[in-house]
């Protein structure tokens, strides 16, 4: 097996040896690198616009869902675009280089939405509070005012 040469999936030992075999100065490969950043970026520059988050929520889903689809063209294509042929019919690779990556985007928008709805539930609660110690204490006032009236 030569320095680049993808093994096939049957002779991997673990992630590191199958990622190390890769050869990551492929323009395409940084190119996706370069989108894994700038979805990273996105979802966290932009986590107070809930629609927006939404969308880039969906959008990324849908690409894991077609990454399937997306192995098969690339796989049939990779000449145009790469050196060697990564894309296996079980889709290892795009599964560790495209999809992994967009999931721990969409865990990392996740906990954000949950995150964000654990304050805004604190601060509801702390609002609520307040108002019943308010109308509580409105109400005391109204009690001695009364009781000094009769």
């Amino acid at each position: 097996m030569s320095k680049f040469e993808i093994p096939t999936t049957d002779t991997i030992d673990g992630i590191w040896p199958f990622l190390q075999s890769i050869e990551w100065r492929d323009p395409w490969l940084a190119l996706l690198l370069i989108f894994h950043v700038a979805v990273t970026m996105t979802a966290l520059m932009t986590r107070n616009h809930a629609n927006f988050q939404i969308l880039l929520f969906l959008v990324l889903l849908l690409l894991v869902y077609f990454s399937e689809s997306i192995n098969e063209v690339a796989a049939s294509n990779w000449r145009v675009f790469s050196r060697q042929q990564y894309f296996d019919s079980k889709g290892l690779f795009i599964s560790i280089v495209f999809s992994v990556p967009i999931l721990m985007n969409c865990m990392i928008m996740v906990a954000s939405w949950l995150y964000q709805s654990s304050q805004l539930m604190t601060s509801l609660k702390r609002a609520q509070l307040r108002q019943q110690a308010k109308n509580r204490q409105e109400g005391d006032t109204t009690q001695k005012l009364k009781s000094k009236a009769e």
